[in-house]
Parts: structure tokens; C-alpha cells; sequence
């Protein structure tokens, strides 16, 4: 299993310290192991993807065990749905690694490669200096360097991704576990931010080509202390809405306790 060029779709062949496809297009593989599979015309920005900030925020909230129940959930239906012999998976916005070490140890049962994908570099370099395991790379969503029907299953955790390139890159009969916010997810912080809090809009998702086989929920309360709260309101996307004294607050708190709510669905791809 090998990445495919991003500019032109050939298949890329790796050397000692690149990749290469045969129109001559050529993608330096970092010392840490990964490869920059992001051309500077498929940037939305000049350094895209979550600060190092909001990196560190998420590993260190992470590593303390918070998310583990989704984790472990994601991972036993991923364990579920793969069957041997597999050849590869792919987690779509992995970030810094955390969930994706742990599918790789599921992957590795069914004899399959794992591959984890984010548009920031800075995430990905740290991933790829911790879990080993994993084939890592800094990459579009929107066009997945991987080649037609290659993967037999792709997780998604919040990022975004074009339903056609999912379509396109995951075998028949192989399968899509998404990930988004249940209707009271993180209400307790919210209610912190904004004036008038709403609940997360029901899941609405089509993906054509796949059908719906699965889903569930996970959640639970966490009990967070002061900053442990504030590494959580930093890896959300309305951070940027929450004032100092939000900030402030949180920090001072001996214990927060703050609603959790996944909302897990399993789509399998036709034949």
C-alpha cells in the first residue's frame, strides 16, 4: 500500500528520503517518518490546521483519559467491521495520534496497514514522533492521496471530508465510522460562552454511495480539574468566542463537571 500524488493521482514510488510519482512531482519524507502530501496551491492558509496551541491543549486532555470511552468505542466497532486479511485503514483528521495508535492496534490483528491523515503539520510531526505504528501524513481531506479503492475502513472523528473522495478511496462492502457531537455535548462549557445555548442540530448526514448500518451514543460527565478544563475549551472550536475571565474561571475550579455526548454512525460502502 503506497500514497498516491496528490497533484496528479499516479502512484507514488518511495525512495530513500522521498516519494515520487512518474510525471516527476516529489514529496520529501521528514526525519520523523512522515511525508508533506500538502502542495502549496491546495492550502487554504499559510500554516493550516489547529495551532500548536490548540495541539498541546488536546494531547495533554487527551492523555489524561477523558475521551478513552469514545475511543474504546470507535476501536471495538472498527474491530467489529474489519475482516481479515485487511489491507489498509485511514484516520481522517487524526491529529497529534491519540485515537489512531489505538486503531492501528486493532488493524494489526486483521493484518492491515494504518494511515493518519491531518491538514497541520505540526500535529502530524507529533504524531509521527510518537506512534511509530502508524504511516502518517500532512494532507487534504478533500483529496485523499491514496488511491481508488484502497482502503477497507476510514474513521472520522469531527473532520470534514468530501462524501465522493470517501466513495471513491474505501473498497466495496468496506465501511465509514464518523464521529460528531450528540445534541448536549459539552453543554456545561457552552453555557459559559454564549448568551442562548442550543442543543447540536440531530445527525442529518447522507453519504451517497454508503448506506447506514450502525449507530450509537456515548456519554457520560467528566469531572475536570481547573486545567484540564481549560486544555478542553482550547481544542473546541468556539474557543475563540470565550472571553478571558471564562479562561480565568476555569482555572480556578477544583472540579468542573462537564457532559459528554458522541454520536457514533457506521456506514458501509455497496458492492
Amino acid at each position: 500500500m503506497t500514497f498516491s500524488c496528490p497533484l496528479c493521482h499516479a502512484r507514488l514510488t518511495r525512495a530513500e528520503k522521498s516519494l515520487s510519482c512518474p510525471q516527476g512531482h516529489q514529496f520529501d519524507r521528514a526525519k520523523e517518518g512522515y511525508v508533506n502530501l500538502l502542495p502549496v496551491q491546495h492550502k487554504r492558509s499559510r500554516d493550516p490546521g489547529d495551532s500548536a496551541e490548540m495541539m498541546q491543549a488536546r494531547r495533554a486532555f487527551l492523555d489524561a483519559g477523558h475521551y478513552q470511552p469514545l475511543r474504546d468505542a470507535v476501536a471495538r466497532l472498527l474491530g467489529e467491521k474489519l475482516a481479515a486479511p485487511a489491507a489498509a485503514i485511514l484516520d481522517i483528521g487524526c491529529g497529534e495520534g491519540y485515537y489512531t495508535a489505538t486503531f492501528a492496534e486493532v488493524a494489526g490483528i486483521n493484518g492491515a496497514q494504518t494511515f493518519g491523515l491531518d491538514v497541520s503539520k505540526g500535529a502530524i510531526r507529533a504524531a509521527a514522533k510518537r506512534y511509530t505504528a502508524v504511516t502518517f501524513c500532512v494532507a487534504s481531506s478533500h483529496r485523499l492521496p491514496f488511491n481508488d479503492a484502497s482502503m477497507d475502513a476510514v474513521v472520522r472523528i469531527y473532520a470534514p471530508c468530501k462524501a465522493e473522495e470517501l466513495a471513491r478511496v474505501v473498497k466495496p462492502g468496506g465501511w465509514v465510522i464518523t464521529v460528531t457531537p450528540g445534541p448536549r455535548h459539552l453543554m456545561a462549557l457552552k453555557e459559559l460562552i454564549y448568551d442562548e445555548v442550543r442543543l447540536h442540530a440531530p445527525h442529518s448526514e447522507q453519504l451517497a454511495d454508503f448506506r447506514l448500518k450502525q449507530e450509537q451514543s456515548v456519554a457520560y460527565e467528566m469531572a475536570l480539574k481547573g486545567d484540564e478544563a481549560v486544555s478542553l475549551l482550547q481544542m473546541t472550536p468556539f474557543a475563540w468566542r470565550a472571553k478571558p475571565a471564562v479562561r480565568e474561571w476555569l482555572a480556578q475550579q477544583t472540579e468542573f463537571r462537564c457532559q459528554t455526548d458522541f454520536s457514533i454512525h457506521c456506514w458501509q460502502r455497496g458492492n
